[in-house]
């Protein structure tokens, strides 16, 4: 693919929200002339200026819009061309979705649901107000809808959770988080289909090549649609996984924070960095080890590895 470039106006709140985000994937920072900051990683200059707009250059630009900027930082999607296959939500079949929560979180599980639904249930679940978990800013709300999800789709859900000791394991077994995603799904997606035989469609969120899902399948798996797409949670099915996989995720960091002994920050900026430097020097490596996913930038910047 030729160099692209795409810019934007961002907020000073999301620019400060991005650098962190950057530092906490490793990416090399430099100064350029009225500019906040320069970052530099996986084929991608990023420039923040003082003005306000920030400019995104280089061979990785759209998978770094699609993939990163858009979902993790501005929540809305204006990149041209990559919004063209929006499922319309007045006709709805039955498929799945398939869902992850976690993924950008340094403490915490990630954890990876997927839902089944009907015309029926779609119907009921657009009713309930079923709708992209980042946009519920409410964990209370978050525990409800799950419930009343559970109860809708009767039975028809799966959620695969990766505690941190496991998910390091299998991170270090693997080597790639975006394949690490794609056997999660893969498992969930397995999972639906013991539950719904029938089902013909699964649809997710697109992370990475959907042939990295398409071969972590195992034979019934492999006999479905499946389909990745931006903004997959405008999909009522894929919008319900989500709210599942938050619940699940939330669930989890409540758990570890006995272990901590402390409540444990979302995200990975540096208020994270903070409360992990803390913890390590409290509670030492083994136990950080069960409540950290210790591939970040930030693991190495607080135990000297």
């Amino acid at each position: 693919m030729a160099a692209t470039t795409y810019s934007c106006k961002i907020s000073d709140l999301e620019s400060a929200a991005l650098k962190n985000l950057l530092e906490a994937r490793g990416w090399e920072f430099s100064t350029l002339p009225y500019a906040r900051y320069k970052a530099t990683g996986n084929q991608v200059n990023v420039v923040a200026y003082e003005s306000g707009k920030l400019v995104v250059q280089g061979k990785g630009t759209e998978e770094f819009v699609i993939f990163t900027l858009e979902p993790e930082i501005l929540h809305t999607f204006t990149y041209s061309g990559a919004n063209e296959n929006l499922p319309d939500p007045t006709e709805t079949t039955i498929h799945g979705g398939i869902d992850e929560s976690g993924k950008g979180d340094f403490f915490g599980p990630l954890v990876i649901a997927g839902v089944i639904v009907t015309p029926e249930t779609a119907v009921k679940l657009r009713e309930l107000g079923v709708c992209d978990s980042k946009k519920i800013t409410s964990s209370e709300k978050i525990v409800r809808l799950a419930a009343e999800i559970r109860r809708i789709a009767h039975g028809h859900y799966s959620q695969v959770v990766l505690p941190p000791e496991t998910y390091n394991r299998l991170y270090g077994s693997i080597g790639n988080l975006n394949r690490l995603l794609a056997w999660g799904h893969a498992r969930v997606i397995e999972n639906l289909l013991e539950s719904c035989p029938g089902c013909p469609r699964m649809l997710s969120d697109k992370f990475g090549d959907e042939r990295l899902i398409r071969n972590a399948l195992m034979e019934r798996g492999k006999q479905i649609i499946m389909e990745q797409m931006v903004r997959a949670e405008s999909d009522v099915a894929v919008a319900a996984a989500s709210i599942l996989a938050r619940d699940g995720f939330l669930a989890g960091m409540k758990k570890l924070a006995q272990i901590s002994g402390r409540e444990l920050p979302k995200g990975a900026g540096p208020s994270v960095k903070s409360a992990a430097a803390e913890i390590f020097a409290r509670c030492g490596e083994d136990i950080f080890r069960k409540i950290a996913k210790l591939h970040f930038k930030t693991w190495n910047e607080i135990s000297g590895c």
